[in-house]
């Protein structure tokens, strides 16, 4: 295993773990700006192991859409994912702050979910 594969399953574990995360939660209807919450981070860490593993440095940041923009430096087609990558994008912070909190609904959380494997599935496909 290179270090390149290494660090990209340390960063795929943890998307891993939202990604349980959210399965439970909608499965016993948990709270849905979590779930939102948990679908962002497993998108922002598959595109995040996807740098690592390209060998790409990237600053601590965790907007989705600078995450994509360092993607697609690499490899053009993550252009394919800037839907979801859009629809995810404002879960991180409208899921963080009171009063910045709309209530999303279980339909919005299971569409998020859906993005977000669906950009897992996507860095699979490249990594491969």
């Amino acid at each position: 295993m290179t270090k390149q594969e290494f660090k990209f399953e340390e960063w795929q574990k943890y998307a891993e773990e939202d990604g349980q995360i959210v399965e439970i939660a909608l499965r016993e209807g948990g709270p849905p700006n979590q779930i939102c919450f948990h679908a962002q981070q497993m998108a922002e860490k598959y595109l995040k192991g996807f740098l690592v593993f390209s060998g790409k440095r990237f600053e601590k940041r965790h907007q989705l859409d600078f995450l994509l923009g360092l993607c697609r430096d690499v490899d053009l087609s993550f252009q394919d994912i800037t839907e979801e990558v859009q629809y995810l994008a404002d879960y991180y912070v409208e899921t963080r702050y009171p009063g910045d909190i709309p209530d999303f609904s279980v339909e919005e959380c299971r569409k998020a979910f859906e993005a977000a494997g669906r950009i897992k599935e996507f860095v699979l496909n490249k990594i491969r």
